[in-house]
């Protein structure tokens, strides 16, 4: 019996060892599948990695795009400062009788810091030089002719009128006109600096009997520059008169800005020109010798910047940018109107204008320019004018010129209006003297002060 039960244990030993040795082989065989199993799970977790990752990525994406769309949209749409919003704007800053160049305005709730173009120095040094004694009325503009900002813009009426005699076209032009006479004249007829021209009697008379082409003992030989400096009445009257016509005068004109309405930053009002079939108006209108051609010290100063921009007509803008929250929402941005003349045209009226300068009408005003420790940096051109309206006893004088650095590219553009009653006062030549030495005084100063903060100066 107990070797029975021998037997039965060492049965069931055995039995037991053989359970545990098959389960052993089970769960090798379990981790070795598992284990060939861990370069497929790598994988997969890699690619829901990846997947993940685009996934928000791409959301990223989209979020930060919708974003932009949105402010370009609100930009675009809930703030868009176009032509009309600015004129409405500068109706609103008194910047013609200040020399502030930031302004702030609110509208419909909102608050907008302005940026201005003026520039406060000249600006200020104007308005403290206006002779208000002599003065009737008085209008100055300075400006960039390659962008086209407006540097300074002073308006003073004596009767106390709250009007921008800068933008009002009611002034005679008289002689300025002369500028768009030798523009006809040098590209549809030829001449240049010393094209010969001639003249009877006195040289500020336009007489029907000095527009005959007559060369007699009496007769004045000059060059075309001579006379344009000098402002010589019966000479543009005979080109206008013998060679131009009313169809050039007209679309000379017209190329100028006469009888044209421009949208404008700043609202202006056309400046008028009348030409009748009678050719003795071809001679008046040619020399300026009327009361009825019509311009703004604004246009006086466009007509130049043409002049000087090589031919092309770079629209005139006041507001440089306008902020929100110190966020830029609108930047200015050159506009060119068109191509008013060519550039060998251009180059030649400079040094018609130059010649104005230096022994013409205006050499009085600028007596010894070249000696001046300013001035002598500088290419100086210009045209003076100057009418009388006897009936209210008023003295239209005007100068229109620029200034250029002989070594570098700073340009200025000036044009002003000083409508004398009694007494002449100060010129408007003078005036332009005055300012064009201001404003690059200021500008060489402000050279020599950032070459001091740069090291690289040293």
């Amino acid at each position: 019996m107990f070797s029975r039960l021998k037997q039965k244990t060492n049965n069931y030993g055995h039995s037991k060892k053989w359970r545990n040795y098959q389960l052993e082989l089970k769960k090798q065989d379990a981790n070795n599948r598992s284990y060939k199993r861990i370069p497929f799970y790598a994988i997969l977790l890699c690619a829901f990695v990846l997947i993940t990752k685009g996934v928000f990525l791409f959301l990223d994406t989209t979020i930060k795009t919708e974003n932009i769309n949105y402010s370009r949209i609100f930009t675009e749409q809930v703030e868009k400062f176009d032509k009309n919003t600015r004129q409405r704007i500068i109706r609103n800053l008194h910047y013609t009788n200040g020399s502030g160049q930031n302004f702030e305005i609110k509208t419909a709730g909102k608050s907008y810091q302005i940026k201005s173009s003026i520039d406060p120095c000249l600006q200020e040094f104007i308005i403290d030089h206006i002779d208000r004694k002599n003065s009737r009325h008085f209008g100055f503009v300075a400006m960039d002719p390659v962008t086209g900002r407006i540097l300074s813009m002073v308006s003073y009426d004596k009767t106390g009128k709250d009007s921008n005699i800068c933008i009002t076209p009611n002034y005679p032009a008289a002689s300025l006109f002369k500028i768009i006479t030798a523009a006809a004249v040098i590209e549809k007829c030829g001449f240049n600096a010393n094209t010969p021209v001639t003249f009877n009697d006195n040289k500020y008379t336009l007489y029907k009997s000095q527009l005959k082409d007559r060369v007699n003992k009496y007769t004045n030989h000059i060059s075309f520059a001579e006379s344009f400096a000098d402002s010589v009445n019966p000479i543009f009257g005979k080109i206008g008169k013998n060679r131009l016509g009313k169809s050039t005068l007209e679309s000379y004109a017209a190329a100028f800005g006469f009888n044209q309405s421009f949208n404008f930053e700043i609202p202006l009002s056309p400046s008028s020109v009348s030409i009748s079939d009678n050719p003795y108006n071809w001679a008046e209108i040619a020399c300026g010798f009327n009361n009825e051609t019509l311009i703004s010290p604004m246009h006086g100063a466009l007509v130049v910047s043409g002049i000087v921009n090589n031919g092309t007509l770079i629209e005139p803008t006041i507001i440089d940018e306008i902020n929100k929250h110190n966020q830029v929402i609108y930047h200015r941005d050159s506009q060119k109107v068109s191509d008013v003349i060519k550039p060998y045209t251009a180059n030649m009226l400079k040094k018609l204008m130059n010649k104005t300068i230096v022994s013409g009408t205006a050499s009085k005003s600028f007596s010894k320019f070249k000696k001046d420790k300013i001035l002598s940096r500088l290419n100086i051109g210009g045209k003076t004018g100057s009418i009388n309206n006897n009936a209210q006893h008023l003295k239209y004088d005007w100068f229109a010129g620029f200034a250029e650095e002989k070594n570098g590219s700073n340009k200025i553009v000036v044009s002003v209006l000083v409508v004398h009653q009694d007494y002449i006062g100060t010129r408007a030549a003078s005036y332009s003297r005055m300012a064009i030495k201001e404003y690059f005084k200021n500008y060489y100063a402000n050279i020599n002060e950032q070459d001091k903060k740069d090291p690289a100066t040293l």
